[in-house]
């Protein structure tokens, strides 16, 4: 008999999973442990900024430019149709905010778009090298 296992049985354990399942029905202000662990690859924010939007999609047009690899697939690709929509886009938010944004935020939407449409119309008649041209 000494190699008989022993089987211990937890009599708790209904009470412990109707609590949890009462708990669960209850709207909690807290994210639960399931919530907090599907969001575990979720990163603090900065405040929200014009300049924080402005350099995202600054950042966008140099990925679509080829100037930056993919975040994702680590390719440099070059796609100047998105590129020339990415730029005239901060050229809209610039022209539909003027008069009520500080001077330095009007000093980098002018200075990012030049050094933009710089590298567009450089890169625009020849893609960079290594680049995957995207249509």
């Amino acid at each position: 008999m000494a190699d008989e296992k022993k089987i211990i049985i937890d009599e708790d354990w209904k009470s412990q999973v109707q609590a949890e399942k009462a708990a669960a029905k209850e709207p909690s202000p807290q994210p639960s442990a399931a919530a907090g662990a599907r969001a575990a690859g979720d990163v603090q924010m900065p405040p929200a900024s014009l300049e924080m939007l402005v350099t995202t999609l600054v950042t966008e047009a140099m990925i679509s430019l080829g100037q930056v690899p993919h975040p994702h697939s680590g390719e440099v690709v070059f796609q100047p149709q998105q590129a020339k929509y990415l730029i005239d886009t901060i050229d809209v938010l610039r022209e539909k905010t003027k008069g009520n944004v500080t001077p330095n935020e009007s000093e980098l939407m002018e200075q990012l778009l030049h050094q933009l449409r710089m590298v567009y119309v450089q890169l625009n008649s020849a893609p960079p090298s290594g680049a995957i041209e995207m249509p």
